[in-house]
This record gives structure tokens, sequence and C-alpha cells, in this order.
């Protein structure tokens, strides 16, 4: 990838699109939290806890996170965050109580702090200089992507229940193949 005045668009759309469903996939916990307090009679303070365990596993990880892509760069660590996500997801669609539901928002948490810092680096290097436009794009699709999750709740998890959580998964699936390949582009 050439660093240096050639912004390359392909890239910056990619890491927009993962970045939707990364940010989509952390807004659709909070939005199913009716659902799980009427499944299983949660209280508000285990729904608090799910709250807490997902936040700090997607918050307080990043900076830890984001040391490890300065010091070695892994553009397939992308991946391995959609990874986690994949499989937070399918453990909490199939989530019979407490406990594994807090396995399973602390899955989807581990991959969004690995998933932004290498992202938003993979960002700065397509960005051909043009480092502000670069961070836009990313920030769109996480923007959008928060937007979407509630939205995608109600229309999906809410009517078909918890189990259709997983649905979610066919989309980050999808989008790891495509991933894959557009990741041999870059090049560092």
């Amino acid at each position: 990838m050439n660093r240096a005045g050639r912004t390359v668009y392909p890239i910056l759309l990619m890491v927009c699109a993962t970045h939707l469903l990364n940010d989509m996939m952390q807004s659709v916990i909070p939005a199913v939290y009716p659902l799980l307090k009427e499944k299983f009679g949660f209280t508000f303070a285990q729904i608090g806890l799910i709250t807490l365990v997902f936040q700090l596993t997607s918050s307080l990880l990043q900076p830890v996170a984001g040391r490890l892509a300065d010091l070695h760069p892994r553009p397939y660590s992308l991946a391995a965050g959609m990874c986690f996500t994949l499989c937070g997801l399918l453990a909490l669609a199939a989530a019979p109580g407490f406990a594994l539901i807090l396995v399973s928002v602390g899955l989807i948490g581990c991959g969004s702090s690995v998933f932004h810092p290498e992202s938003s680096r993979v960002a700065q290097l397509a960005s051909g200089g043009r480092k502000g436009l670069a961070q836009s794009i990313f920030q769109v699709g996480g923007n959008a992507g928060s937007a979407m999750g509630p939205l995608l709740a109600a229309l999906i998890v809410i009517p078909f229940g918890q189990a259709s959580i997983g649905w979610f998964a066919l989309a980050i699936g999808e989008l790891l193949r495509t991933t894959h390949y557009t990741l041999q582009e870059i090049a560092y």
C-alpha cells in the first residue's frame, strides 16, 4: 500500500464496513436487555453486571490491544477481533443462564478491544496522508452500526427470541471471508 499521496478507498470502505458490524453488535447487547430480563427474570443488578462485563472488556482492554498493535502490527487482528465477536454472539444466542451471558458479552467486548486499535491504524495507513478523511470514513461505519443495532434487535431479536442473535453471526462470517481477501492487499 502506498502510504504517501494515494488514498486506498477499498481498504477504507472495508474498515468502515467492519466497524459498522462491530459497533452494531455492541449496540445489540443493551437493546436485548428487556428480552433477557423477561426470559431469565434478571434483576436490574444482574443487567448492570452484564453491562459492566461488556464495558470493562470492550473499553479497558482496548489500550492494551492498542499498545500491542503499535509494538507488533498485525492486520489480521481485525479478523481475530471479529472471531471473538462471532463466538460471543453464538454463545449469547444459546446462553442458558447468567454465567454464560457474562462470558458471551465478555467475548464480544474482547472482540471490540482487539478490533478498534488495529482497524484505526489500518485506516490511517490507507489514508494516503488524508488522516482526517480516513478517520471520518472509519467513524461513519461505527456510528451507523451503533444506530442500526437497536433497530435490528427490535426487528429480529425481539420477535424471534434470543436464538435469533445467532443470525447476526452470518453477517460477521461473510465479512470475515471478505476481509481475508482485502487484508492480503495491505503491505506493511
